[in-house]
């Protein structure tokens, strides 16, 4: 055969076909029950030394040295070394080794060693196919390299990239320690629904479907903020909920149309008290995971010590640009001020919206430290309070982190009829052409009418905390199966 036309899938399929025609379907068994995982037994040597162990993985490495072989057995916690001698497992057995190859699941019993290096070993007294590969991995030395092949195959990335199973470790681990945190304080988990008929919570364009039984439109939900203060109405005080939310927006490094977001409702507080809730979140966070409170991120470190940083969002403008907000007050009046900053902004937006945009070009990129950006216009923030001490501001923040928004919160607007007033002004943009401002949701208003309590709302990014606590440039580094342009039928990238 030409080596041109060397077809290594040829290959592994005529040793399944092989093995087969000895009696020996690597696909048969329909269990294997582990009695260790290769990190507890190499951590706790020495209670694990000359005792019986079940182990099964996956082979990433073989070693043959005449009628003995090493492998090198890949599970959920690492890699363990086994030792397989023809004389102990037996001629027929060892033969069929033959026809092993990277990749293939196996499992395998012995007794527990050290070998001459010091290295925790099993010696194989039998073992047992559990799967065939029929494909070759990327080569062992240098992973898997190719970018877009990593996030579209992610099943090849965590096989072989051991360092990113870690990222998805911590990512649970993450989620973990938010519910013990939150459960703690008696906050109440619950689910709110995904598809519904007005998107409301925010300003984002939504994923739009039907509903053939009831012949009706709905949206997949783009934040999970107004069921939740439903069921503050409803006498929860502490609620919260960690979910996907869809937007139907561009992808970068920091957006994904899907991604999870943690939403919490506290009663009777404000944002001074969900400042410090968030404070000690983060910081309690940081240090279970990376055992203190300064991290690195992207050559920056950083310190989740509490208190953070507090600065106004009006005043830190002031200082950057020497124009007041208040000053700004017609559309064309914002978009001559973008104008002279040299920020693009889209034509059709309104005073509000580049208002907002000439923040995140200007003030928020400074913000590397744990920082509070707090007291936004009420233009920009129709579901937060207003100061009492300033009418025309809110009580809300926003935490940046390394320049970017980690989580947002305010005092909930709980008095209806200012709700109402806001909600109209809102539907004057969508009557201009704004599509992410959603449709008047009635049904929430008259929740409000039936009276909310004083509340103190928050979101926070789940996916942009994990890329923090993993040092990962990308947010599709920190999700499993990031959404991607479909490829060509019938084409892969080359690893």
């Amino acid at each position: 055969m030409a080596e041109d036309s060397f077809d290594p899938r040829a290959v592994r399929i005529s040793k399944l076909e092989a093995l087969k025609a000895r009696g020996v379907n690597p696909y048969e068994p329909t269990r294997f029950d582990a009695t260790a995982f290769s990190q507890e037994i190499k951590e706790h040597y020495e209670q694990w030394e000359g005792q019986w162990v079940r182990v099964a993985g996956r082979i990433m490495a073989i070693r043959t040295h005449g009628r003995a072989m090493f492998l090198d057995l890949v599970d959920q916690q690492g890699k363990i070394q086994c030792h397989l001698r023809e004389d102990i497992v037996g001629e027929n057995a060892f033969a069929l080794t033959e026809f092993m190859d990277l990749g293939d699941i196996v499992g395998v019993e012995g007794t527990v060693f050290k070998t001459r290096r010091g290295e925790v070993t099993i010696e194989v007294r039998q073992y047992q196919f559990l799967s065939k590969s029929l494909l070759d991995l990327p080569d062992k030395r240098h992973g898997l390299t190719n970018v877009d092949l990593r996030y579209r195959q992610r099943y090849v990335d965590l096989l072989v990239n051991p360092e990113v199973r870690e990222v998805f470790n911590i990512r649970s681990k993450t989620i973990t320690y938010i519910r013990q945190f939150l459960a703690e304080r008696d906050f109440v988990e619950v689910e709110t629904p995904v598809l519904l008929p007005i998107a409301g919570g925010t300003e984002a364009r939504p994923f739009v479907t039907h509903h053939n039984a009831l012949d009706m439109t709905l949206y997949l939900r783009i934040a999970l903020e107004l069921h939740l203060k439903r069921l503050i109405v409803g006498g929860f005080d502490r609620v919260y909920e960690i979910g996907r939310v869809f937007r139907n927006e561009g992808i970068s490094t920091k957006h994904n149309p899907e991604f999870t977001m943690l939403e919490l409702y506290q009663a009777y507080t404000d944002y001074q008290g969900i400042m410090e809730l968030v404070e000690s979140l983060l910081s309690y966070l940081v240090t279970r995971i990376k055992g203190q409170a300064v991290i690195e991120y992207q050559g920056q470190q950083l310190d989740f010590t509490p208190p953070f940083a507090r600065v106004d969002m009006v005043e830190r403008l002031y200082e950057k640009t020497g124009v007041r907000w208040e000053s700004i007050v017609t559309t064309e009046d914002a978009h001559q001020f973008a104008k002279k900053l040299g920020i693009a902004v889209d034509p059709r937006f309104d005073r509000s919206q580049v208002m907002d945009k000439i923040v995140g070009q200007v003030v928020e990129p400074d913000l590397i430290q744990p920082t509070f950006l707090w007291h936004h216009p009420v233009d920009i923030s129709p579901l937060a309070k207003r100061d009492p001490k300033n009418p025309s501001l809110t009580e809300r923040f926003e935490l940046f982190v390394a320049g970017r928004e980690l989580a947002n919160a305010f005092s909930e607007l709980n008095d209806p009829l200012d709700q109402r007033e806001r909600f109209l002004r809102q539907q004057e943009q969508r009557r201009q052409g704004n599509d992410e401002v959603p449709p008047l949701d009635e049904d929430f208003l008259n929740a409000l009418e039936h009276g909310m309590p004083p509340t103190g709302g928050l979101g926070i990014g789940i996916d942009r905390l994990v890329m923090l606590l993993t040092d990962s440039p990308s947010i599709r580094d920190v999700i499993l199966f990031p959404t991607m342009r479909p490829l060509t039928p019938g084409t892969m990238p080359e690893p």
